[in-house]
């Protein structure tokens, strides 16, 4: 595959998220990786746009790089965008995805910028990679940037990617019958469908039955409309202690044992009032028996969701931000606004592809900053909630930055450089080549070992 690199960075080849690209050049050979350093050589493409249509026009795929500016993309690439679109570039069909770094701060919205912009110009999107800075420099990020790679190479051979919302409030309708050569029913995975959903005759009922059909595994529904839930969460906090609700109903009972278990969970509902309804509302509210603990943490979810989803902005932020800070991979929203047979076979297939690769994905802006501002809650209130705070040390969420003493003495070190004009100056690009060292020695080891 020959995909069309575009370096939104203007450092250019000093780009710190470049590297994750030229580490997965090093890791996949077979494809063809061409870096075109759209952000420091803006001014020239403005003049001549010829030499980006070539490459994109020619590459299969597009993939966009960047640092995470001010909540976006750097100004340079929106720059090439439009650049993109007023030079009329043919990009329709093309897959598209994208690798930023940051420190996680609302790399959300620029992630949804570049996707938005990519079904904007009919291009296939594929969700991307939010890698922290230095994420390219431990095993763990390592792991992330290939599983992102291995995730996308897949959903281009499966064909699945994200559907553009056409606008329509008209919905369509689920296909009762399954195409042949779908997944053979297996066994030695539980999946469960969570659903309030009281009308068999209902475009969710159908939807439901659509997924049961096409997906690779048996499965099994919880009707939580059917639970004797005795009510809403009290908001008495005898849980952070006992672990137990101070309602006699069963309930912390039954989700622990009959939901938490699940190798997977989808969730189905009809869109009510800007939201999931008010009895999803009560469980979510009284799975806070398990506290702010991540009890399901790895575990893929999905959605069938009927309704006028892609107008409802907050109920997508709070689909996703609930994935992310429970650290859950989101493996699709299949909605009945448009292509629904297709979106729910995506999603069939996205959610085997996660339980039989054990894929996961880095925490975003909601997941990361939820859980830095759990992480201080607990440890403040140890003292009462006691069970999420034997968690959190169990998990080692409790990395307070005050504990990377050497990290901020280089810190200091690299402020002083900064602050001195005549240093600076004889510097040139030494402080860049500096910031790559680490990165052009992992390159080194793996050159050696071809």
């Amino acid at each position: 595959m020959k995909i069309a690199v575009i370096n939104g960075s203007p450092k250019g080849k000093y780009s710190i998220t470049l590297q994750t690209v030229l580490y997965l050049e090093r890791k996949y050979p077979e494809h063809q990786f061409c870096v075109l350093n759209a952000g420091q050589k803006i001014k020239a493409l403005e003049k001549d746009f010829s030499e980006a249509k070539s490459l994109i026009e020619s590459s299969d795929a597009v993939l966009f790089s960047y640092p995470v500016y001010t909540f976006l993309a750097p100004s340079q690439l929106h720059r090439f965008i439009e650049l993109m679109k007023a030079n009329g570039v043919e990009t329709a069909g093309k897959f598209a995805t994208q690798i930023s770094t940051s420190k996680h701060f609302y790399d959300v919205t620029a992630h949804k910028y570049i996707e938005e912009n990519s079904l904007d110009m009919g291009m296939k999107y594929i969700r991307g990679l939010s890698a922290d800075m230095e994420d390219l420099l431990s095993d763990r990020g390592r792991e992330d940037a290939e599983k992102f790679f291995d995730r996308f190479l897949w959903s281009v051979r499966e064909s699945i990617y994200t559907v553009a919302p056409d606008g329509s409030k008209a919905f369509t309708a689920i296909s009762a019958t399954v195409p042949d050569g779908e997944f053979a029913k297996k066994s030695g995975k539980d999946i469960v469908i969570i659903t309030d959903n009281t009308d068999p005759e209902s475009n969710l009922s159908s939807m439901i039955n659509r997924f049961r059909r096409v997906f690779g595994y048996e499965t099994r529904i919880v009707n939580i409309s059917e639970y004797a839930l005795a009510g809403g969460c009290l908001g008495c906090f005898r849980c952070a202690v006992s672990e137990k609700c101070v309602y006699k109903d069963g309930f912390d009972t039954f989700l622990r044992e009959n939901i938490q278990k699940a190798d997977a969970i989808v969730y189905a509902f009809t869109v009510s009032d800007h939201s999931m309804g008010a009895r999803f509302k009560m469980y979510d509210d009284r799975n806070f028996c398990n506290g702010h603990r991540t009890v399901t943490v790895g575990m893929p979810v999905g959605y069938l969701v009927s309704g006028n989803y892609s107008a409802e902005n907050n109920l997508r932020t709070v689909i996703e931000a609930r994935c992310e800070t429970g650290g859950n991979f989101l493996s699709g929203v299949a909605t009945d606004e448009r292509e629904t047979d297709k979106q729910i076979d995506s999603l069939a297939k996205s959610l085997q592809f996660a339980l039989e690769t054990g894929h996961t994905a880095p925490q975003n802006f909601w997941g990361v900053g939820g859980m830095k501002i759990f992480r201080d809650l607990i440890y403040q209130m140890r003292g009462m909630m006691r069970a999420d705070h034997k968690f959190y040390k169990k998990q080692g969420i409790y990395d307070f930055p005050q504990k990377k003493f050497f990290t901020s003495m280089k810190m200091y070190l690299v402020g002083l450089l900064l602050s001195n004009e005549k240093i600076l100056s004889k510097m040139g690009n030494k402080m860049n080549e500096g910031m790559l060292m680490p990165y052009n020695k992992l390159f080194r080891e793996m050159d050696k070992k071809k």
